[in-house]
């Protein structure tokens, strides 16, 4: 897909409406009397065979009729015709189409997508409202009212939600950079149009409502690029099952559970509102708000029970209100009468005139400890309304700190308050009818702060002793599906592999040992004689469980019995054990007994640990307490869910979220709760995810947790056959592109001593910062083209966590041993969505230039980028970097000397033909 074909959508020279009318009822008049209302400049060409002209514009009888090739066509026609129309506009040259057309006939609409797809024309549709960009003049749409211009763009799967928003936000005054309805969303998705609404200068904020997402990876990709620079907020339809089903049939998509798309939303960086009275609240937000730099707020009323709601809604949402020094303290103390609260929230008293609420508000926004201020205001016949307001919008309209802090304004009641929340709204302050509305407004704020600074948190390094083993567990896995072919097919047939094989707690041990996850002893026996035997080796008291490859949750069947003390007890309980399953279950096979060693679990925390498979995100981590449920929606309502890959900060905030949401409950006696040592399991589970991707289910129920002690005392996993030889099959599993291990390679450079050149990750954060810091001035100057100091933790959270869907950084780090030491020099280079052009630039510390290093790098680089199907490869180094130069031009890059820029350009063809 072609970003530059986009702007036929958002910015087309020539339209065409397909199916015009003068029809008041059909499609076709409506589009023509939307794009003629807004003044568009350009050729606007109805294709009508019933009328000479619509709106008094000259119309056509067919498409190849148009003087001119149409940048954008809407088609307004009956579907069974829209095959034909496509074929005819691709004939004419035609390659952008909006269908708003509504599919009644599934085959059909199948047939025109095909058609779009052969003939390259890309469409916004089926069942799309239309496009809207005020900024162009642009109303492509079957919409009731245009869009005013503003900085936010609106994505929406609901023609009724754009409505419904484009009717509030007009009443409001609030203005948008782009609307556009996906309808089916079958052909252009919300990751081109994320991509393209990045590089849009017109657009600060973006809002987004989902039914579902086809394609996660291109998705979360995109959501995370943008959610760097803009602010990005997303409406979910679908919270519960039978939501989320109408939701998947609206859009003719896959169902997904609703817990795995909140993760899938925070882990890119975006912040979810949940009902459309919230989004209306995030959208005045966010068209009016600064950038909040703390969570500190202020709260001004003329009665102490606003600020007292306020408060309450603040602290349950989890805010923060700022704590008044001395400085501002002295000051409110002279312009506030002597009976105010004396305390934040400030209530000025009932009688509060203008002057009063300016003085303070001033006195608030000179403050350093103050990040917001919220000014509340009630009826009152002391005090004008409107005059208060007035006088409010003249102080933050002259304060030198007026970018800085964020004001919102709560005035309470309905006539009375009506003409001063329409003054804050032109003055484009925000303003909320109610305490809460106003409160949660401000969380919107603090929220998408923390999920972004959350995410931008370096991760601790692992353990250096942890080596994980991942040979051994994929040769395990191999010998468990080649055992089970023994036991499952004929000696012709067992070449053939099952494709899914189970084990349980016993077969799972030597899976987890080879990530060092801690297990109890345990034991297999064939009957009672067996078993009384093999406890003497293990030791009482133990547990013990029946085995059958037809009972998957033994405890449901009282299949286990705990605390067998000696052999008499053990004797018994067996007997016990056979005897109820087969009354209850007289066909199961039985194949014997399990025998675990007991362990103390009084005081220890026990969590239950899931990976599970959802239809649009693919594998995701799960953790709760709750060890009962069974079917996969009752298992993930009830669990906090992460993506993988995950690293300690990314699980840390996963076990924060799971006790701040109450699905776990560090219990007040647990001896000493150690975060890092459940952070540090969860990573060893993520890396075994992703170190075999065969792993289909693992539930690891319980997990007990005392102090650093992490023991998992019961587990299953469901394997899956692969296609094990295709690493890149394996790896788009995952929604979030996993670090790439297979590109890790240890080079010998021209004095001999060895390096491992791979892909930078999180981890690298404190180690990068020391490398650059360490460049010499004029390697910076050659690689930044200007003396730049050191780099903010932001700034080099953005280098080192990055998306290896879209970007790729090598960094040469020296090696002793087998032990990694300091970073030596890294190169980098970033892909446009098109994977046409990658740009990339390269440092070497001065001490290692000379070495081969960079030979090295660009080659690495450039094989990896070919791989990938990139067309181009493109840099940028100054004059005096001839030494760079001479390099590149060595590999095979084109070279050209830009004197007035004082650059030299490099360029490399790598793939011929259309772009991959």
């Amino acid at each position: 897909m072609s970003l530059q074909l986009l702007k036929h959508f958002f910015n087309p020279q020539s339209i065409t409406v397909i199916g015009a009318s003068i029809n008041v009822k059909r499609a076709g008049y409506l589009v023509m009397n939307n794009l003629l209302a807004a003044g568009f400049n350009g050729p606007i060409m109805p294709v009508t065979p019933k009328y000479t002209s619509v709106h008094g514009v000259l119309a056509y009888k067919q498409v190849s009729d148009l003087p001119i090739v149409p940048d954008l066509a809407v088609i307004c026609t009956n579907e069974f015709r829209i095959p034909k129309i496509l074929e005819a506009l691709a004939d004419k040259g035609c390659h952008a189409a909006i269908i708003v057309t509504t599919e009644s006939d599934h085959v059909v609409s199948t047939r025109i997508y095909d058609i779009a797809a052969t003939h390259k024309i890309r469409l916004l549709g089926m069942s799309s409202l239309g496009i809207i960009n005020p900024h162009n003049l642009v109303n492509a749409s079957l919409a009731h009212c245009n869009a005013l211009p503003g900085n936010i763009a609106f994505i929406s799967q609901s023609a009724a939600v754009c409505t419904t928003v484009l009717d509030w936000a007009t009443s409001k005054g609030i203005g948008f950079s782009a609307f556009i309805s996906l309808g089916d969303a079958q052909d252009i998705s919300f990751a081109e149009l994320l991509d393209y609404l990045a590089r849009d200068p017109k657009t600060q904020s973006i809002l987004l409502y989902i039914d579902n997402i086809d394609n996660a990876r291109d998705f979360i990709s995109a959501a995370r690029a943008i959610a760097q620079h803009k602010t990005v907020l997303v409406i979910k339809s679908g919270s519960s099952v039978l939501g989320a089903k109408a939701a998947a049939l609206h859009s003719r998509g896959d169902f997904g559970h609703d817990s795995v798309y909140d993760a899938a939303i925070k882990r890119a960086g975006m912040l979810r509102v949940h009902d459309l009275h919230e989004l209306f609240a995030a959208v005045e937000t966010l068209a009016y708000s600064n950038y909040l730099h703390g969570e500190r707020l202020a709260i001004i009323s003329n009665g102490g029970g606003l600020g007292v709601l306020a408060v309450d809604n603040l602290v349950e949402e989890g805010g923060r209100l700022a704590e008044l020094d001395d400085t501002v303290m002295d000051k409110l103390n002279a312009c506030l009468p002597v009976n105010w609260s004396h305390n934040n929230p400030i209530d000025m008293i009932g009688d509060a005139d203008p002057k009063r609420y300016a003085t303070a508000l001033g006195h608030l926004m000179d403050n350093d400890k103050v990040d917001a201020v919220l000014i509340m205001h009630s009826p009152s016949a002391l005090s004008d309304s409107e005059e208060t307001a007035q006088a409010i919008i003249d102080v933050i309209k002259q304060h030198p700190k007026r970018k800085q802090i964020n004001i919102l304004t709560n005035w309470a009641g309905e006539e009375a308050a009506k003409p001063a929340r329409q003054m804050f709204a032109n003055a484009k302050i925000p303003t909320f009818r109610t305490p809460n509305g106003a409160i949660t407004a401000f969380m919107h704020l603090v929220q998408y702060r923390r999920n972004k600074k959350l995410l931008m948190e370096t991760p601790t390094t692992l353990p250096d002793h942890l080596i994980y083993e991942a040979d051994i567990a994929a040769e395990y896995i191999k010998q468990r599906f080649e055992l089970q072919a023994t036991c499952e097919f004929a000696d012709h047939d067992r070449q053939l592999l099952p494709q899914n094989v189970k084990l349980d707690t016993y077969f799972t041990k030597p899976l987890l040992d080879a990530y060092h996850l801690n297990t109890i002893d345990t034991a297999i026996a064939k009957d009672i004689e067996d078993a009384i035997e093999k406890a003497k080796v293990i030791g009482y008291p133990l547990a013990v469980k029946i085995n059958s490859p037809d009972i998957q949750y033994k405890s449901q069947v009282h299949g286990v019995m705990l605390n067998i003390n000696n052999a008499r007890e053990l004797d018994s309980a067996l007997n016990s054990i056979k005897l109820r399953i087969k009354t209850a279950l007289p066909d199961v096979r039985l194949n014997g007994f399990t025998l675990q060693k007991m362990v103390a679990s009084g005081l220890a925390l026990e969590l239950r640990v899931m990976i599970k498979q959802d239809a649009i995100f693919g594998p995701v981590i799960a953790i709760s307490q709750d060890s009962d449920a069974r079917d996969l929606q009752t298992t993930l309502e009830n669990a906090v869910v992460a993506l993988p890959p995950l690293n300690m900060a990314l699980a840390r905030y996963l076990v924060i979220q799971g006790i701040k949401d109450k699905k776990i409950k560090v219990k007040q006696h647990a001896k000493d709760f150690d975060m890092q040592a459940v952070c540090l399991m969860l990573t060893q589970i993520s890396q075994m995810l992703l170190d075999n991707p065969e792993i289909n289910d693992l539930d690891l129920n319980p997990v007990l947790v005392s102090g650093s002690d992490v023991i998992i005392v019961d587990s299953q996993v469901k394997l899956s056959r692969t296609n094990a030889n295709n690493s890149d099959n394996l790896a788009n599993r995952f929604a979030i592109s996993p670090y790439p291990k297979q590109l890790e390679e240890v080079v010998t450079l021209k004095d001999g001593q060895k390096v491992l050149v791979r892909p930078i990750k999180a981890e690298d954060e404190v180690r990068h910062q020391t490398f650059d810091d360490g460049l010499t001035k004029e390697d910076r100057y050659k690689r930044y083209f200007s003396q730049r100091g050191s780099m903010t933790h932001e700034e080099m959270a953005m280098l080192t966590q990055i998306d290896y869907q879209r970007e790729m950084a090598f960094i040469a780090v020296r090696l002793v041993g087998s032990e990694e030491q300091e970073t030596l020099a890294v190169i980098r280079a970033s892909t446009d969505p098109d994977n046409t052009e990658a740009e990339f630039g390269m440092v070497v510390s001065s001490e290692m230039q000379g070495l081969g290093l960079g030979k090295v790098l660009l080659n690495k680089l450039i094989s990896y980028q070919t791989s990938k199907g990139t067309k181009y490869l493109a840099g940028m180094t100054m004059l005096s970097n001839r030494g760079m130069a001479t390099l590149a031009k060595k590999l095979g890059f084109s070279t050209e000397r830009d004197i007035e820029e004082g650059v030299i350009n490099m360029h490399m063809e790598l793939n011929k033909g259309p772009s991959v």
